[in-house]
């Protein structure tokens, strides 16, 4: 497995990093860039980051969301983002089938063993939080994803169907 690379919080020093991570995803038409918190609909970095700031404590969480870590995936020798993940500490009635984390990985930078890298350091994450157990949740299709569970010892359990409109 690969070490060059650090999961770090976002910052206001990593918004033009953060902003053309976003621009790649867009680029290459994809319009979710999962375990983002919503990076990909914000119109300001400045908000998003408050957002997310404010997600990782009980005591200032989104009435609507649960306590969150989100992480950028930053390569060490150059300072740029890989990807980014985010650890859901508990699960309410919409992420319940939707899992404890999701990420994605920089268009560019695909197939070199980030996703995986990213999802073993924030397992430990996990741990260090005193979680015994995280549910994650991946299309059928997505084979990759599959495959990058499995490499940090997932097992598959069920397959559901979400519905976004009922």
């Amino acid at each position: 497995m690969r070490n060059d690379i650090i999961l770090v919080r976002p910052t206001l020093e990593l918004k033009e990093e953060a902003l053309a991570y976003r621009e790649e995803h867009f680029q290459q038409g994809e319009k979710i860039i999962y375990g983002s918190e919503l990076l990909d609909k914000t119109e300001s970095y400045e908000e998003w980051l408050t957002d997310v700031t404010r997600n990782t404590d009980p005591k200032t969480v989104s009435e609507t969301w649960v306590v969150t870590d989100t992480f950028f995936a930053v390569r060490e020798n150059d300072a740029r983002i890989v990807g980014i993940i985010d650890l859901r500490h508990t699960l309410n009635d919409f992420l319940k089938d939707l899992g404890h984390c999701g990420y994605s990985v920089r268009p560019s930078e695909r197939r070199k063993g980030y996703a995986t890298e990213m999802l073993c350091k924030l397992i430990e994450t996990a741990k260090e939080s005193g979680m015994k157990e995280l549910q994650i949740s991946v299309e059928r299709e997505n084979t990759a994803s599959r495959k990058v569970i499995e490499r940090n010892g997932g097992v598959y359990e069920r397959s559901f169907v979400f519905d976004l409109f009922t």
